[in-house]
């Protein structure tokens, strides 16, 4: 969809529809009250014969409002102005974007800039519109033969400002909401693709095409004897049991200083994961094709800051593998050696992310880097203790935490930090090895993270467990695109924005 911003007399906008908000008790946003007051008192005419009250979801279409040049006015419920949050601000966005693309209107004005929301700062309302525009329009149909197309859906939303001296900061926040969108799309779209498409060499294809339209991007894609060379035991051990040769994709975006540590962004890229020897039960296995979202994370978040032209140097490493039983697959008991030296006893061959995450963790030790972030679906425990409403994370640094903590809090997409003490590390003792790959019943997503910080401990690092966030399940079933959000906001604050 286009997106623009619009200034000036609100009345004097010709549109197709113009979209207002309605407060509990029937009260006024202010941009509704321009319109009523050029319509004469038209809206709240219409608003004391009961069809609409405010309340929040609530859509009321009229048409022919006179005074305006607005061919169409919905109004949107908002519920309570002091209770009005991001919740609630999306839920309407959604309902009317969805409404309008089902309808006639081809094209809108979003004149809903001007209400105060509780945890959108005013300078993100733009950004964070478009986003969840994006959002509401979003379909996967690359795997099905025949789509149903709309005969006129939306396609162009201008974003209307009271206040003209908000222009500059508009336009950034249209680009910023543009290029996250964007990211997030892609984000989706790789975690959506079924196992048969989206092989590690799919996923190193993909990489290399986003690099070929992008000047800043440099890829690089290490095979299997290449990794064997480097002693990527770990990773190494996971792919034996798949006919599709694993890879370790490296993308380095360069947009900072020459000389600038980089952010490196490590995700992992389990393109289909069946548990291995330790199968899974069949029950919703399909849903194993996520098991590559936090591998999609980052080529979602690396768009997005390609998009932006950010100011930074980042780089994002996504070992990817497939883990199938095989008769040369990991056994529960083998012993493999990963790339640090360190040696790992394999008690569960369905514990298998860290195997891979463990050697491009330590591989990212050569870009010396400013912080490394890893992103993984890494434990169905992480759903228990957590829901699908937060990633759990853990750091080995607090100052890193917060401001993960923080980007997550700003934009929606939250984390909660979960503890990472020493006395979980006792949990993977092992008699047979440096270390065990599970560390027992208790705390499962703790001890994942202590495992992943034995390979952490020369750079300042944080794990986000995205398994309960990064799709959902049922009858809306799909990726969600996160943490790109959370990352995106991330990467901003490091450049200042």
């Amino acid at each position: 969809m286009e997106y623009s911003i619009k200034t000036g007399d609100l009345t004097k906008q010709r549109t197709a529809c113009l979209i207002l908000g309605v407060f509990a008790k029937r009260q006024l946003s202010p941009s509704a009250l321009l319109v009523d007051r050029a319509s004469k008192g038209h809206l709240k005419e219409i608003l004391k014969r009961g069809d609409m009250n405010g309340e929040s979801g609530q859509q009321l279409m009229l048409y022919d409002v006179p005074g305006i040049q607005a061919e169409r006015v919905l109004l949107l419920g908002l519920g309570k102005a002091s209770e009005l949050n991001r919740k609630r601000y999306m839920k309407a966005l959604t309902a009317s974007i969805k409404s309008l693309n089902d309808g006639h209107a081809i094209e809108a004005v979003w004149g809903l800039c001007d209400v105060a929301v509780s945890n959108i700062p005013e300078a993100g309302i733009v950004r964070e519109t478009i986003i969840q525009s994006e959002e509401s329009l979003y379909q996967f149909a690359e795997t099905k033969s025949t789509v149903k197309k709309r005969q006129r859906p939306l396609k162009r939303l201008a974003v209307w400002l009271a206040d003209r001296r908000q222009l500059k900061t508009a336009q950034k926040g249209l680009q910023q909401g543009k290029a996250i969108a964007k990211g997030i799309k892609l984000t989706k779209d790789l975690g959506n693709l079924p196992g048969n498409y989206c092989t590690p060499t799919y996923l190193a294809d993909q990489a290399k095409k986003l690099g070929r339209s992008h000047a800043k991007l440099k890829v690089q894609v290490l095979e299997e004897k290449q990794m064997e060379k480097l002693g990527m035991g770990a990773l190494l051990s996971v792919s034996r049991g798949s006919r599709q040769p694993a890879k370790l994709i490296i993308m380095n975006y360069q947009g900072g200083k020459a000389d600038a540590k980089p952010v490196v962004l490590v995700g992992k890229g389990l393109t289909f994961d069946a548990g291995g020897i330790s199968l899974k039960p069949a029950a919703a296995m399909d849903e194993m094709k996520y098991d590559m979202c936090g591998g999609a994370s980052v080529f979602g978040t690396m768009m997005a800051c390609l998009e932006m032209d950010l100011p930074i140097n980042l780089i994002g490493v996504v070992p990817s593998s497939e883990n199938l039983p095989d008769g040369d697959a990991n056994k529960p008991g083998d012993v493999v050696t990963s790339m640090s030296g360190q040696t790992i006893e394999v008690l569960n061959t369905d514990a298998e992310g860290r195997l891979i995450l463990c050697d491009a963790l330590t591989y990212s030790e050569r870009f010396n880097p400013a912080t490394v972030v890893d992103i993984a679906t890494l434990t169905g425990a992480c759903i228990v203790a957590l829901g699908n409403q937060a990633s759990g994370l853990m750091a080995n640094n607090e100052a890193l935490a917060e401001e993960l903590l923080d980007a997550g809090s700003s934009c929606g997409d939250r984390a909660w930090q979960l503890p990472l003490w020493d006395e979980y590390q006792e949990q993977l003792d092992s008699n047979f090895a440096d270390m065990a790959n599970i560390g027992g019943k208790g705390a499962g997503t703790i001890t994942a993270a202590c495992f992943l910080s034995r390979y952490t401990k020369k750079f300042k690092w944080a794990h986000l467990d995205i398994a309960g966030t990064a799709w959902r399940s049922g009858a809306a079933k799909g990726a969600t695109g996160r943490p790109v959000p959370l990352l995106t906001r991330f990467l901003m604050g490091r450049c200042g924005l």
